[in-house]
């Protein structure tokens, strides 16, 4: 029996084949997405024009899916007209008090599920950034925008509270200095590594991040997923 490593033409299948579960999955998890969670839609919807004037949602320029332009939607946050930089940090006098709600609970986010369905985005990626950011590490961009930017992925988990760890008096600079080099390197490490029991580890992870307010630490070089414990770490991924 050969014990060689399969070959270039086996590999290519095999990614063929992971590319269309995954587009499967997210074809059926963000279509029953959007079906159940029309109501919350709705109540949100509400609250954000109850709480200040204005559109219920905010498109966000960003560069998408093979350097595709792609005007993000999500549920709008800051009073209409507000003024100011692009990164939003905690306490931020932009957002209105559902705003802050929605950025706390990441809900903002949930519109994405659209972008999902129509194959712009996945459930597990990349986060699509914006043009100016991306010029900035134009050559790490062509290998990371070869895969569909995620709704959640591993910078996402690695920096849950990114608005809490920005520095206030210039967030731009420490975001551009600090911040976006390390999510380069994630997301460029995940798009070197495509895998579905990665992606369902994400989702795990994203779902304990969220819901049980237990913050995930993603390992730089392996991309493991740990749960941050003071004594001990239970890994979500080997």
């Amino acid at each position: 029996m050969s014990s060689e490593p399969p070959g270039p033409g086996r590999r290519r299948a095999g990614d063929a084949v992971r590319v269309a579960a995954k587009r499967a999955i997210d074809i059926v998890v963000s279509a029953l997405g959007l079906v159940i969670l029309s109501p919350l839609f709705l109540v949100i919807a509400l609250l954000v024009v109850l709480d200040s004037p204005g559109p219920v949602f905010f498109r966000a320029d960003r560069i998408g899916f093979r350097g595709r332009p792609l005007r993000m939607l999500k549920f709008r946050k800051m009073r209409t007209g507000a003024r100011g930089g692009a990164l939003t940090v905690d306490g931020d006098e932009r957002l209105t008090r559902v705003g802050a709600w929605l950025v706390r609970t990441k809900i903002d986010e949930l519109p994405q599920l659209w972008h999902v369905l129509r194959g712009e985005m996945s459930l597990v990626g990349p986060r699509p950034e914006s043009p100016a950011f991306v010029a900035r590490f134009s050559s790490d961009y062509n290998v990371i925008l070869r895969v569909r930017p995620g709704l959640t992925g591993y910078t996402q988990l690695a920096f849950a509270r990114e608005g809490a760890i920005l520095d206030p008096r210039d967030p731009q600079a420490h975001y551009l200095e600090a911040l976006l080099p390390q999510k380069v390197g994630l997301d460029r490490l995940y798009a070197s590594r495509l895998g579905t029991r990665r992606d369902l580890a994400v989702l795990v992870a994203t779902f304990v991040t969220l819901i049980l307010r237990q913050p995930v630490a993603v390992h730089r070089e392996t991309a493991a997923l740990t749960l941050r414990r003071r004594r001990s770490n239970a890994v979500l991924e080997g």
